[in-house]
């Protein structure tokens, strides 16, 4: 078993146990908020900041399986010969997006959440943590950009 499909098998897992979670959080917050009158405090937040896990870890899985939105009208249209080159020249475009805005910036937002001690108001996290998905993504994405860069017939399959 190849490092890729490990890492997609570890995301696969992750995923469905965030979505789990969150599904789990939104029903607690409709109960308590009509059925016991009473709503829960934390739950609005809770189900923000999972929503927030799964879609970029989403994104970065989704990417890793080659089903991401994309508009691959030109890809259709080149010639056999050529796709090869443009898919390579898309992947590096992603992975530069996924260095530049994901990890650097992801990075410089988590370090600048922890410096200035900000948390979240109901449940009192370190938004750091929270905001840690965005780099962690970026190296995901970044991963499987490379791989098929170094392989792109495999991403014509």
């Amino acid at each position: 078993m190849t490092f890729k499909n490990q890492l997609d098998r570890i995301l696969e897992k992750l995923l469905i146990s965030l979505m789990c979670i969150l599904v789990l959080d939104v029903l607690w917050q409709v109960l308590s908020r009509y059925i016991l009158a009473s709503p829960s405090s934390f739950t609005d937040e809770l189900a923000g900041f999972l929503l927030i896990w799964v879609g970029l870890l989403g994104a970065a899985y989704v990417a890793g399986q080659k089903q991401h939105l994309a508009i691959d009208l030109l890809l259709q249209k080149s010639a056999p010969a050529k796709q090869k080159h443009l898919l390579r020249f898309i992947n590096v475009c992603i992975a530069l997006f996924a260095l530049g805005v994901m990890i650097i910036g992801g990075s410089w937002l988590v370090i600048t959440r922890f410096q200035f001690e900000v948390s979240s108001a109901a449940l009192q996290i370190p938004l750091g943590y929270i905001y840690l998905v965005l780099p962690l993504s970026g190296l995901i994405t970044l991963y499987y950009s490379i791989v098929f860069i170094v392989e792109p017939s495999e991403e014509l399959k």
